[in-house]
C-alpha cells in the first residue's frame, strides 16, 4: 500500500499524525546531538577540572570551565567557583541552585514527547471510529449480504490503518523518550556525584584558610 493509499485509507487524522511524526523526528535529532555532545566531552572535562582544583590550580580550572561553558556541569561549577570567598554553605547553595536551573535544559522537549505519545493512539482510534461510521452509514439493512456488505468490510479494514499508524508513531517516539529519560537520570546522578566532590575539595581548602576563588583578570 503506497503512501497516498495509506492517507486515503486512514482519513483526515493521518495529517496530524504526519505532523506529529515530523515534529517528533526533528526533536529526536536535536536531543541526540545534545546528548552525544555531553557524553563525548563532559566526563573528561569535569575530571580535568577536579584534578586542577585538587592541585590548587584554580585559574586553570576556571579557564577549562569557561572554554566548555556549553556543558551543564561546567555551568554548575562556574556558578559556585565564580563566587568571591563564599563560605561552604553558600558554595553548596550555588551548586544546588544552578543544578536546578539546568534541569529544564536536560528535560527539554520531554513534555512534547509525552503529548505525542498520548495523542497519537487516540487520533488513530478516532480515525477508525470515523471510518466505521462512514462505512456503516453507507449500508442499508435490506442490502445485507449484497455488494455493499463487501464495501463495508473493505472500509473497516481501511479504517484500522489510522489506528495502526497512531500506534506506530507513539511506539517510535516512546522508545526515544525513554532513552532520553534514562540519560537525564544518569546526568542527575553525575551532577550529584561530581558536585559533591567539588564541594568536598572546597571545604578542605576553606578549612585550611586558603584562597578559594580565581582572581578577576
Amino acid at each position: 500500500m503506497g503512501i497516498q493509499n495509506l492517507f486515503a485509507a486512514g482519513g483526515v487524522v493521518m495529517w496530524p499524525l504526519l505532523a506529529f511524526s515530523v515534529l517528533g523526528v526533528a526533536l529526536i535529532f536535536e536531543r541526540i546531538r545534545f546528548w552525544v555532545r555531553i557524553n563525548k566531552r563532559q566526563n573528561r572535562v569535569v575530571r580535568d577540572v577536579l584534578n586542577l582544583y585538587r592541585l590548587d590550580n584554580i585559574v586553570g580550572a576556571m579557564d577549562k570551565l569557561q572554554k566548555n561553558a556549553d556543558l551543564p556541569l561546567a555551568r554548575i561549577f562556574l556558578a559556585a567557583l565564580e563566587l568571591e570567598e563564599p563560605n561552604p554553605e553558600e558554595f553548596r547553595l550555588a551548586l544546588e541552585s544552578e543544578s536546578q536551573a539546568e534541569i529544564p535544559v536536560l528535560k527539554r522537549f520531554q513534555n512534547i514527547f509525552e503529548t505525542i505519545i498520548s495523542l497519537a493512539p487516540l487520533l488513530g482510534l478516532l480515525g477508525t471510529v470515523l471510518g466505521l461510521i462512514a462505512s456503516f452509514a453507507s449500508l442499508n439493512l435490506g442490502d445485507v449480504g449484497g455488494s455493499k456488505t463487501t464495501s463495508v468490510t473493505s472500509g473497516i479494514s481501511e479504517a484500522l490503518v489510522s489506528t495502526a499508524s497512531g500506534l506506530i508513531v507513539a511506539i517510535f517516539i516512546l522508545l526515544f523518550a525513554n532513552t532520553f529519560r534514562g540519560l537525564y537520570q544518569r546526568q542527575i546522578a553525575l551532577i550529584q556525584e561530581y558536585g559533591g566532590q567539588l564541594e568536598l575539595l572546597y571545604r578542605r581548602r576553606y578549612e585550611r584558610g586558603e584562597k578559594t576563588y580565581a582572581s578577576t583578570r
